[in-house]
Protein backbone atom coordinates (compact mmCIF):
# COMPACT_ATOMS: atom_id res chain seq x y z
CA UNK A 1 0.00 0.00 0.00
CA UNK A 2 3.04 2.37 1.05
CA UNK A 3 4.39 2.18 -2.45
CA UNK A 4 1.13 2.59 -4.39
CA UNK A 5 0.62 6.04 -1.84
CA UNK A 6 4.60 6.38 -2.92
CA UNK A 7 4.07 6.47 -6.97
CA UNK A 8 0.61 8.54 -6.57
CA UNK A 9 2.56 10.99 -4.87
CA UNK A 10 5.79 10.98 -6.96
CA UNK A 11 3.35 11.40 -10.24
CA UNK A 12 1.96 14.22 -8.25
CA UNK A 13 4.92 16.44 -7.55
CA UNK A 14 6.37 15.32 -11.59
CA UNK A 15 2.44 17.08 -12.82
CA UNK A 16 3.03 20.05 -10.25
CA UNK A 17 6.71 20.94 -11.18
CA UNK A 18 5.24 20.39 -15.04
CA UNK A 19 2.13 22.68 -14.27
CA UNK A 20 4.80 25.61 -12.57
CA UNK A 21 7.55 25.05 -15.73
CA UNK A 22 4.49 25.48 -18.60
CA UNK A 23 3.00 28.54 -16.65
CA UNK A 24 6.83 29.76 -16.15
CA UNK A 25 7.10 29.15 -19.96
CA UNK A 26 4.22 30.93 -21.43
CA UNK A 27 4.25 34.02 -19.13
CA UNK A 28 7.97 34.71 -19.83
CA UNK A 29 8.26 34.29 -23.33
CA UNK A 30 9.81 37.92 -23.62
CA UNK A 31 12.15 36.99 -20.72
CA UNK A 32 10.77 39.51 -18.53
CA UNK A 33 11.38 38.53 -14.62
CA UNK A 34 7.95 38.39 -12.79
CA UNK A 35 8.68 40.76 -9.49
CA UNK A 36 6.53 38.32 -6.53
CA UNK A 37 8.21 40.58 -3.35
CA UNK A 38 11.24 41.76 -1.92
CA UNK A 39 12.68 38.55 -1.90
CA UNK A 40 11.43 36.30 -4.65
CA UNK A 41 11.52 36.98 -8.64
CA UNK A 42 10.60 34.67 -10.91
CA UNK A 43 12.80 34.84 -13.71
CA UNK A 44 13.36 32.25 -16.27
CA UNK A 45 17.28 30.54 -16.91
CA UNK A 46 17.89 27.49 -18.93
CA UNK A 47 20.39 25.04 -16.70
CA UNK A 48 22.44 22.63 -18.64
CA UNK A 49 24.06 21.39 -15.09
CA UNK A 50 22.81 19.97 -12.40
CA UNK A 51 20.75 21.16 -9.13
CA UNK A 52 20.75 24.75 -8.62
CA UNK A 53 22.61 25.55 -11.37
CA UNK A 54 25.65 23.58 -10.67
CA UNK A 55 28.31 22.20 -13.08
CA UNK A 56 26.29 24.04 -15.98
CA UNK A 57 28.34 23.72 -19.37
CA UNK A 58 27.47 24.56 -22.92
CA UNK A 59 29.53 21.42 -24.12
CA UNK A 60 27.36 18.79 -25.70
CA UNK A 61 29.85 16.36 -24.37
CA UNK A 62 29.64 16.96 -20.96
CA UNK A 63 25.70 17.43 -21.13
CA UNK A 64 25.18 13.92 -22.36
CA UNK A 65 27.05 12.46 -20.01
CA UNK A 66 25.73 14.47 -16.76
CA UNK A 67 22.39 13.24 -18.15
CA UNK A 68 23.26 10.02 -18.80
CA UNK A 69 24.77 9.91 -14.63
CA UNK A 70 21.09 11.35 -14.11
CA UNK A 71 19.54 8.36 -15.52
CA UNK A 72 21.86 6.21 -13.28
CA UNK A 73 21.26 8.40 -10.36
CA UNK A 74 17.45 7.51 -10.89
CA UNK A 75 17.69 4.08 -11.40
CA UNK A 76 19.78 3.72 -8.00
CA UNK A 77 16.88 5.80 -6.35
CA UNK A 78 14.25 3.40 -7.63
CA UNK A 79 15.97 0.59 -5.99
CA UNK A 80 16.69 2.77 -3.12
CA UNK A 81 13.24 3.26 -2.77
CA UNK A 82 11.94 -0.36 -2.79
CA UNK A 83 14.54 -2.25 -0.45
CA UNK A 84 13.54 1.04 2.16
CA UNK A 85 11.58 1.06 5.20
CA UNK A 86 8.28 3.73 5.47
CA UNK A 87 9.99 6.67 6.28
CA UNK A 88 12.61 6.51 3.63
CA UNK A 89 10.48 5.03 1.04
CA UNK A 90 8.73 8.90 1.25
CA UNK A 91 12.40 10.89 0.79
CA UNK A 92 13.26 8.56 -2.07
CA UNK A 93 9.29 9.44 -3.27
CA UNK A 94 10.26 13.42 -3.10
CA UNK A 95 13.43 13.18 -4.74
CA UNK A 96 11.95 10.66 -7.43
CA UNK A 97 9.25 13.19 -8.14
CA UNK A 98 11.26 16.02 -8.37
CA UNK A 99 14.19 14.09 -10.41
CA UNK A 100 11.70 12.85 -13.01
CA UNK A 101 10.88 16.43 -13.79
CA UNK A 102 14.25 18.11 -14.22
CA UNK A 103 15.38 14.52 -16.44
CA UNK A 104 11.84 15.18 -18.62
CA UNK A 105 12.81 18.72 -19.45
CA UNK A 106 16.36 18.05 -20.07
CA UNK A 107 14.88 15.56 -22.99
CA UNK A 108 12.11 17.94 -24.28
CA UNK A 109 14.89 21.04 -23.92
CA UNK A 110 18.05 20.27 -23.52
CA UNK A 111 17.87 22.10 -20.31
CA UNK A 112 15.91 22.51 -16.98
CA UNK A 113 13.94 26.05 -17.05
CA UNK A 114 14.85 27.11 -13.44
CA UNK A 115 12.69 30.44 -12.81
CA UNK A 116 12.79 31.04 -8.61
CA UNK A 117 15.04 33.65 -7.35
CA UNK A 118 15.62 34.22 -3.75
CA UNK A 119 17.11 37.39 -3.14
CA UNK A 120 18.00 40.29 -0.53
CA UNK A 121 18.85 43.09 -2.04
CA UNK A 122 21.84 42.23 -4.67
CA UNK A 123 22.72 39.37 -3.02
CA UNK A 124 20.77 36.17 -4.87
CA UNK A 125 20.92 32.75 -4.09
CA UNK A 126 20.91 29.84 -7.17
CA UNK A 127 17.53 30.37 -9.20
CA UNK A 128 15.70 27.19 -8.59
CA UNK A 129 12.30 25.33 -9.38
CA UNK A 130 9.77 23.59 -7.66
CA UNK A 131 11.76 20.16 -8.73
CA UNK A 132 14.91 21.23 -7.11
CA UNK A 133 13.08 22.20 -3.59
CA UNK A 134 11.40 18.53 -3.88
CA UNK A 135 15.14 17.04 -4.48
CA UNK A 136 16.38 19.15 -1.87
CA UNK A 137 13.68 18.43 0.94
CA UNK A 138 13.70 14.30 0.74
CA UNK A 139 17.91 14.28 0.55
CA UNK A 140 17.53 16.39 4.01
CA UNK A 141 14.91 14.13 5.36
CA UNK A 142 17.32 10.82 4.29
CA UNK A 143 20.36 12.86 5.99
CA UNK A 144 17.76 13.24 9.39
CA UNK A 145 16.96 9.33 8.61
CA UNK A 146 20.40 8.59 8.78
CA UNK A 147 21.40 10.59 11.82
CA UNK A 148 18.19 9.93 13.61
CA UNK A 149 18.88 5.88 13.81
CA UNK A 150 22.58 5.82 13.61
CA UNK A 151 21.90 8.24 16.92
CA UNK A 152 19.30 5.89 18.23
CA UNK A 153 21.77 2.56 17.75
CA UNK A 154 24.22 4.22 19.69
CA UNK A 155 22.00 4.28 22.23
Amino acid sequence: MHNLICIILSLIIFIFDRVTKIKILDNQLNNNSIYVNDFINLDLVWNTGVGFGLFNFNSGTIYHLITTVIFAVIIFIIVCFYKSKILEKYAYTLILGGALGNVYDRLKFQAVPDFIDLHIENYHWFTFNIADIFITIGIVLLILIQLTFKENAKN
